[in-house]
C-alpha cells in the first residue's frame, strides 16, 4: 500500500475514533440523564387524589393556541419529623403543620404571575376532607386556615384538605399542589448557593427563641447577606425582633426571599444544567398530587416560567383584618382579588388572558386615558332609571377614583349630568367629567365632589352591554404587591 493509501486509513481511523468519542459521550450524557431521572421520580412522594374534593371549580379551559391559566398550591410545611426537627427546633408531636401557604396563579399569557399569601391564621370556611380512617371530616365555617393541613393529624399533613380549602375560598381550581418541609428548603437553598436577600436589623438568638429569656449573640446582621440553609431557614420564619412581629408580617419576608431566589434562578438560566441540581434538592422532602409526580413534569413546569419577567411576578397577601387573636380576610376586598385572577387581570388591571379582543365598556369612557387616583366622587342617581347610580359607580371605580356613596338624588328630574364641586376641587371635578361628556360642572360652596346622573347619561348606559370585566382592585391592594425585582429591602414587614 502506498503512502497515499496509509494517509487515507489514518484518517480515516482518525474519523471513527472521534465518532465512537461522540457517541460514547452521548451515550454517558443520556444515561446520566436518565440516571437523574430515575433518582428524583424516587425521590418525589405524592399525596391520593382521593382526599380532592368532587364539588370543586370547574376547569379552566385552553384558548385557541392551546394556553390557560395555571394555579399552584405551594405549602411549607412545619413538620418535625426526621431531619427536620434538628432544623426547626421543638414541637409538639410529629403532627404536619402548614407554616406558609401560597396559592401561584400563572396567567395564560405565560408572561404574568401572582402569588397569594394566605395568612395561616386567617378564619376560614374549611369544606369536607378525607381523614385517614376513610371518613369526611363535618364543613367548618370559621376554622383557622392552617387546621386544614392538620386535618387527620399525620406527620405529612393532609395536603389534599388544603387544596379543597383553597378551592373553596377563591373560586378557582388548583391544578397543582407542591409540599416542602423544612429540610427541603433549606436543601434549595444551598443547591443554588446561597439567596442574596436584605436582614432589616440584626437578629438575635432571642429572636429566634423567644423562651430563651436573653437576648444572645447575633446570629443574622443587618444588611445584605448571602443565605442559605439553616440561616435561610431562620430568616424565613423569624417573627420577634422584625416589625411588628407577627405571623402576617413574616410573610412579607418570604415573598422578598422567594423573589430573590427567583430572581438567583432566573439569572443562572432557566435550564435543566440548572435546575436538575435545584430539583434534585427539593425532591427529597417533596410532596406533590399525581400530576406533578415526575422529574420530567416537574422539570416541564419549571421551563414554562422562563418567559415571564422578573417584574411581572408580584407577590401579595391576602386582605386581612386583626379579630383577636385571629384574622379576618376583608371582603369584598378578598373576593374582588380573585375574581380578577379568575378574570386573568393582573392586580393593576393588565388583560393577561392572551386574548386581544377587547372587552365591552360598562358605559361609554374615553378608556385607560382617565386616571382617577386619588380622587373621592360621591354618585347620586338623578333620574328614575333604577341602577344608574350603580353603573355610573361601577364606570368610576374602572378608572381608579374611590367612589364613596351610591344613592338616589332627591331631586329625580335632571335631563342633563351635574358634576357639583367646591372651589378646591375643580381640577379634580374636570377629570371626573373626562368620563361623562355633556356633563354641566357646576362650582358650590361645599367641599369634595358629586356626580349627579341625568337622563342623559341613562340614554347612552342603557345602549351600552354590561362589562364582564371584574371591579377594578382597591389600590391599597395594587399597592401592597411587590415584583420579584423590587428593592430587596422594601416591605419586609409591618410597624
Amino acid at each position: 500500500m502506498g503512502v497515499r493509501g496509509r494517509k487515507r486509513e489514518r484518517k480515516n481511523n482518525r474519523k471513527r475514533w472521534i465518532i465512537a468519542i461522540v457517541v460514547s459521550f452521548v451515550v454517558l450524557v443520556v444515561g446520566g440523564a436518565g440516571a437523574i431521572y430515575l433518582k428524583l421520580n424516587a425521590n418525589i412522594d405524592t399525596f391520593d387524589s382521593a382526599g380532592i374534593s368532587k364539588d370543586r371549580p370547574a376547569e379552566t379551559k385552553a384558548d385557541a393556541n392551546g394556553d390557560k391559566a395555571v394555579n399552584v398550591l405551594l405549602i411549607g410545611s412545619d413538620t418535625r419529623s426526621g431531619e427536620n426537627g434538628a432544623l426547626g427546633g421543638s414541637g409538639s408531636g410529629d403532627i404536619g403543620r402548614s407554616d406558609t401557604t401560597i396559592l401561584l396563579h400563572v396567567y395564560p399569557d405565560h408572561k404574568h404571575a401572582v402569588g397569594i399569601s394566605i395568612p395561616r391564621d386567617s378564619l376560614v370556611e374549611i369544606p369536607p376532607c378525607l381523614l385517614p380512617d376513610g371518613k369526611w371530616s363535618k364543613d367548618q365555617k370559621a376554622a383557622m386556615f392552617n387546621s386544614a393541613f392538620s386535618m387527620g393529624s399525620t406527620a405529612k399533613g393532609n395536603p389534599a384538605c388544603t387544596q379543597n380549602t383553597i378551592e373553596k375560598l377563591s373560586g378557582m381550581r388548583v391544578d397543582h399542589t407542591m409540599v416542602v418541609d423544612f429540610a427541603g428548603f433549606a436543601s434549595m437553598t444551598s443547591a443554588v448557593h446561597g439567596v442574596e436577600v436584605c436582614v432589616p436589623n440584626n437578629i438575635y438568638q432571642g429572636d429566634l427563641n423567644p423562651n430563651l429569656g436573653h437576648k444572645g449573640k447575633v446570629v443574622l446582621k443587618a444588611g445584605m447577606q448571602n443565605l442559605s440553609g439553616q440561616d435561610a431557614l431562620d430568616y424565613v420564619r423569624v417573627r420577634h425582633g422584625v416589625g411588628d412581629n407577627s405571623d402576617v408580617g413574616r410573610m412579607l419576608r418570604q415573598q422578598a426571599f422567594l423573589s430573590a431566589l427567583i430572581k438567583k434562578v432566573k439569572g443562572q438560566g432557566m435550564n435543566p444544567t440548572t435546575l436538575l441540581p435545584l430539583a434534585n434538592a427539593a425532591t427529597k422532602s417533596l410532596t406533590v398530587d399525581p400530576g406533578l409526580g415526575s422529574a420530567a413534569k416537574l422539570m416541564s413546569f419549571g421551563m414554562s416560567l422562563k418567559g415571564i419577567d422578573l417584574n411581572n411576578i408580584q407577590f401579595i397577601t391576602a386582605p386581612w383584618k386583626y379579630a383577636g387573636a385571629r384574622i379576618d380576610l376583608v371582603h369584598p376586598d378578598v373576593d374582588d382579588l380573585f375574581a380578577a385572577l379568575r378574570a386573568d387581570q393582573t392586580l393593576d388591571g393588565v388583560n393577561a388572558s392572551g386574548k386581544t379582543t377587547p372587552s365591552a365598556s360598562a358605559t361609554p369612557s374615553p378608556g385607560a386615558t382617565v386616571d382617577g387616583s386619588g380622587i373621592d366622587v360621591s354618585v347620586y342617581n338623578g333620574t328614575l332609571t333604577t341602577g344608574l347610580a350603580g353603573k355610573g359607580g361601577d364606570l368610576l371605580k374602572s378608572h381608579g377614583f374611590t367612589v364613596l356613596d351610591t344613592t338616589n338624588a332627591k331631586s329625580r328630574d335632571h335631563a342633563v349630568t351635574r358634576i357639583e364641586y367646591g372651589t378646591a376641587d375643580e381640577a379634580q371635578a374636570k377629570t371626573v367629567a373626562k368620563l361623562f361628556p355633556g356633563a354641566q360642572l357646576v362650582p358650590l360652596n361645599t367641599t369634595g365632589i358629586n356626580v349627579v346622573l341625568g337622563s342623559d347619561y341613562a340614554a347612552v348606559a342603557a345602549k351600552t352591554p354590561a362589562s364582564s370585566t371584574p371591579t377594578p382592585l382597591p389600590t391599597n391592594i395594587s399597592k401592597g404587591a411587590r415584583s420579584a425585582d423590587a428593592d430587596p429591602c422594601s416591605k419586609l414587614s409591618y410597624g
